[in-house]
This record gives structure tokens, C-alpha cells and sequence, in this order.
């Protein structure tokens, strides 16, 4: 079947330059849609218009991507494997004016952070062509270069170390965190519980309970004389005691005190003679020795 027998006009042919017809030529008609350039507004082109105008900044290609000077910097100086602890000023201060200079050309604000960076630049390469001077009075700077390579060092150690957090997998850019629905029934689920839930619980439950505890302390007068008493009345019936029998039948901790106390006074007055034979023998406590 024809193009005119399907009710299809028949595409325009290009003249001899090149160029399509203007749209007020009878030749130009419109083509199938399989075979247009372009849509606009979802309307097949065929042909490219006559008035078309292309800005010479509307396409920009940028190979390389910078985030600022020392980026930039550190560009220049790994492409060409230049030692960073020796910077060949010269070559790399010529290289990054040619960078700054299209910048400038193109946008004035984001160039002037790299100016800034430009300037220090030449200052450096001032200073190093600078002779030395051997002067004691003058205290020798070092290397103009020294505070350029810290800062270059330092930024490239953040560098490596956001490239090696911006590797690792996050959530919806590498992975997405699967979703279950789940539809719940209206009887509550119930935990289940087995005796060592309980037996902790309970440790638990005493474990407080020890902490809110209360310390009651009573009062309990003893007699140190009484105590005096008692020591004599014993050591009548035997020649020798041990220290250590004194306190026989004396169970709790404050009678035992009284009775030490006792035992001490009874020495102060000379009643009673505590003796030892060898360093750390036993010890032993005695009536006072009287003439007759």
C-alpha cells in the first residue's frame, strides 16, 4: 500500500545543502512517528527548526570533579606523580592558574576560593626563589612548602577515609530493609514463661529487698567492774591461765570488748601479770606475785 492510499503524507526529502524546506513548503509534511529525531510536548519532530538556538553554555562536560583548592591541588600533583614532600612549585603553580583562569572566566564566585589558594601558591615559589640568608639574628623559617604539604596530607587521609565510609552499603541506596505486614488477631499473645524466668525474677525481687534493709542497734549496759571480778574469781582457782581462755563463753562482740577492758585495768593496778615467754609464744595471764 502507498504512503497517500494510507493517508500518510510522504516525508519531506533534504535539498542538495543539506537542509530541510521551511515549514511553509508544500514538500514538507509530517513523517511517521517511528521515524522522528525528536518529541516535543509529546508530539513527534521530524526535522530540526529553522529558528533553533543552542546557548554555548547550555552543554557542559566536566571530566574531572573538584570539592575545592587542595582537591584540585592534589590532582595535579598524583596525575603526574609528583613527590608530595617535594613539590616541583613551578609546574604545578602554572598548571592549577591555567585551571583557575577557565574558572574565572565562567563563574567569578567559585573562583575566588581557588585565588585565594593561587596566591599562596606563588608566595611559595617567591619565597623559595629567595636566596638564604645565613644570619644568626634571623631564625631560618625551613621549607616555605612544609605547612602546604601538612594541610595536602591531611586531606587526603579525610579524602580516602569518606571514600571508604561512602563504599560501605547503605540503606536505600545499595539495599533496601525488606517489610512484612503481618495482620495481628485480636487475642492478646501471652509470653511464655518457664521456672528460670521466675527463679530470676524472684533473686531479683531479694536482691532489692537487701538494699532497703534496716540496722536497729541496741543499747546493752555492761559493768567493767563486774568483768574485773569475774577475771579474778578465775585466775584464783588456777596458778596460769592462757590469754586466749579468758574470753571462753563470751559470745557476742561487745562483752568480749567489756572483758578485754577488764583485763587491761586489772594489769594497770598490778593485779594480775600478762607474760610470754619467746616472742610469739603463748600468752599467758596470772595473779600478781605478793610476799607474804
Amino acid at each position: 500500500m502507498l504512503p497517500e492510499q494510507a493517508g500518510h503524507d510522504v516525508p519531506a526529502e533534504p535539498r542538495p545543502d543539506g537542509a530541510f524546506p521551511p515549514p511553509d513548503d508544500p514538500t514538507a509534511a509530517a513523517a511517521p512517528a517511528d521515524s522522528a529525531i525528536a518529541r516535543l510536548y509529546g508530539e513527534p519532530l521530524t526535522r530540526m527548526p529553522n529558528d533553533l538556538y543552542i546557548p554555548p553554555d547550555a552543554l557542559e562536560v566536566f571530566l574531572d570533579a573538584f570539592e575545592g583548592p587542595l582537591d584540585l591541588l592534589l590532582y595535579l600533583i598524583r596525575k603526574q606523580n609528583f613527590n608530595i614532600l617535594d613539590i616541583p612549585m613551578a609546574q604545578v603553580t602554572l598548571q592549577y592558574l591555567k585551571y583557575v583562569e577557565q574558572i574565572r572566566q565562567r563563574n567569578l564566585e567559585l573562583a575566588a576560593e581557588y585565588l585565594l589558594m593561587a596566591a599562596m601558591l606563588i608566595e611559595i615559589k617567591s619565597r623559595m626563589l629567595l636566596p638564604k640568608r645565613h644570619d644568626d639574628l634571623v631564625e631560618d623559617v625551613g621549607d616555605p612548602r612544609a605547612e602546604l604539604v601538612r594541610r595536602l596530607l591531611e586531606y587526603e587521609q579525610i579524602k580516602v577515609a569518606a571514600a571508604g565510609i561512602g563504599a560501605l552499603p547503605q540503606e536505600g541506596r545499595d539495599f533496601v530493609r525488606p517489610q512484612l505486614f503481618v495482620e495481628q488477631g485480636l487475642a492478646p499473645a501471652l509470653p511464655d514463661v518457664d521456672p528460670w524466668d521466675l527463679q530470676r525474677a524472684w533473686l531479683d525481687v531479694i536482691r532489692r529487698a537487701k538494699l532497703t534493709q534496716h540496722h536497729r542497734i541496741g543499747r546493752q549496759e555492761l559493768s567493767v567492774r563486774e568483768h574485773m571480778t569475774a577475771i579474778l574469781r578465775t585466775l584464783q582457782s588456777q596458778r596460769f591461765i592462757e590469754f586466749s581462755e579468758l574470753f571462753a563463753g563470751q559470745h557476742t562482740v561487745p562483752i568480749v570488748v567489756v572483758h578485754f577492758v577488764a583485763m587491761l585495768e586489772l594489769a594497770k593496778e598490778t593485779l594480775i601479770e600478762i607474760t610470754q615467754a619467746e616472742p610469739f609464744a603463748p600468752i599467758y595471764v596470772r595473779l600478781a606475785y605478793s610476799p607474804a
